[in-house]
């Protein structure tokens, strides 16, 4: 019996041993990779802040105000003016919603579990000592 369990604790100490390698090998294999990926991250991060450096300079209004002066026969441009902009009577709005009716007469006061309501506003906010005792 005592043979058995030194050779079941010499294969599970090879296996955990066996384990404990791999598990090094993916743990470095797994740190290689983020290396590569954080790396073309910051490459591709570089790539943008030039792209963006590049599209504010080729949208700087004075460069795109000629541009559209070049080329405005070509594109069917007209020159910016102020009676290019319409009017406000030419915005179409939505139509109004219709009023809610009024009544003619004011509303009779209605009892409510905190107090009396007249016209839809609440009167009496906090009961008084004598509601609750009661």
């Amino acid at each position: 019996m005592r043979v058995l369990f030194g050779v079941v604790t010499a294969l599970l100490v090879m296996g955990l041993g066996y384990w404990a390698y791999m598990e090094n090998f993916r743990t470095h294999d797994t740190l290689r990779e983020m290396n590569r990926v954080t790396a073309e991250i910051s490459v591709l991060n570089e790539a943008l802040i030039m792209l963006r450096a590049e599209w504010a300079f080729l949208n700087r209004p004075d460069r795109l105000r000629d541009l559209a002066e070049m080329n405005h026969i070509q594109l069917g441009l007209e020159p910016l003016s102020a009676t290019a902009f319409g009017g406000i009577e030419q915005v179409s709005f939505p139509p109004q919603p219709a009023p809610l009716p009024v009544p003619e007469a004011p509303m009779e006061l209605l009892p409510s579990a905190t107090g009396p309501v007249a016209e839809g506003v609440l009167t009496v906010a906090v009961p008084s000592r004598e509601e609750i005792s009661q």
